[in-house]
């Protein structure tokens, strides 16, 4: 009893005597595939609810864990927090906006290439000079 790869699928294996996989069998005779079930994206170990990619156990989990109070974080930071000056602040509809100055003018050392316009004939002109002194040195 050899086992030899379906000649259909090319994928599974089955015995010599037999025509097709089981697999190749049922799309033949039309039938759908419907056992397969999608896994909980959380702990891949029991099947998600229909329309959901959770199982019922995990949703259970998620929903005890969002309904209790967070009071836990606030002991475990271990910093208190003096809230006597809070009132002592600006609110922030009080505060100016800061606006750069555009009286300033740009250094134009940093843009003066910029603002010489190349045409692609010059641009064309130079990588062929560069590649000319390339070959020179080489």
């Amino acid at each position: 009893m050899n086992l030899v790869k379906c000649p259909r699928c090319d994928l599974n294996y089955i015995r010599e005597d037999e025509k097709y996989c089981k697999i190749c069998l049922r799309e033949l005779k039309g039938e759908s595939n419907d056992d397969e079930v999608e896994l909980c994206s959380i702990c891949n170990e029991e099947p998600a609810l229909p329309g959901k990619d959770i199982c019922l156990f995990c949703l259970k989990e998620m929903n005890k864990s969002n309904s209790k109070p967070d009071d836990t974080t606030d002991s475990d930071s271990g910093e208190n927090v003096d809230t006597s000056n809070i009132g002592d602040m600006d609110s922030v509809s009080g505060m100016d906006e800061i606006i750069p100055e555009e009286d300033d003018p740009i250094p134009s050392q940093e843009y003066g290439e910029i603002e010489e316009e190349l045409s692609l004939e010059d641009v064309r002109e130079d990588e062929e000079r560069e590649a000319d002194e390339d070959e020179e040195e080489e």
